[in-house]
């Protein structure tokens, strides 16, 4: 069976962030190899916005980069079976990040990945990454990664 999303469960079989670094709620329309949607529901009680700023509260855009690379590894750890492996996905680049809207909390932040480079057997992959907001562009990145998966 494809694996076409991952609740909160499963990305925590995958990714090993935590509370307060785990960016992502859920990924949805995962194409093994190929692309992946992140969901990120923006809310008040997250930490950053305690300085982020405390009386206009936006998320800050690295961490909206930062859920795009989630999202990437979660879609990228299931096209290579790295479900319950303990693999760590480092970034090598950031190119071409733009920020067109500000993310506060109420928002749903929809996190589109789509592959550039990589396949089964890479362990350098790159991604095209769009942030939406109510089909409004938030943010875009050209991300690259490397997989650090353990030998068998």
């Amino acid at each position: 069976m494809t694996q076409t999303t991952a609740d909160i469960d499963l990305i925590k079989r995958i990714i090993p962030h935590r509370y307060p670094f785990l960016l992502i709620d859920k990924v949805v329309d995962i194409e093994l190899g190929k692309s992946a949607v992140g969901i990120k529901n923006v809310t008040y009680n997250e930490p950053h916005f305690q300085g982020h700023f405390p009386a206009t509260p936006i998320m800050p855009g690295v961490m909206i980069v930062e859920a795009m690379a989630q999202t990437a590894s979660v879609m990228v750890a299931l096209t290579l079976d790295l479900l319950d492996k303990n693999a760590l996905v480092y970034f090598m680049s950031i190119d071409n990040c733009k920020f067109r809207r500000k993310v506060v909390p109420g928002d749903v932040l929809k996190l589109s990945l789509e592959a550039t480079r990589g396949k089964v057997g890479s362990k350098v992959w790159k991604l095209r990454g769009v942030a939406t907001v109510d089909g409004q562009v938030a943010a875009e990145a050209d991300i690259s990664a490397m997989i650090d998966a353990p030998t068998e």
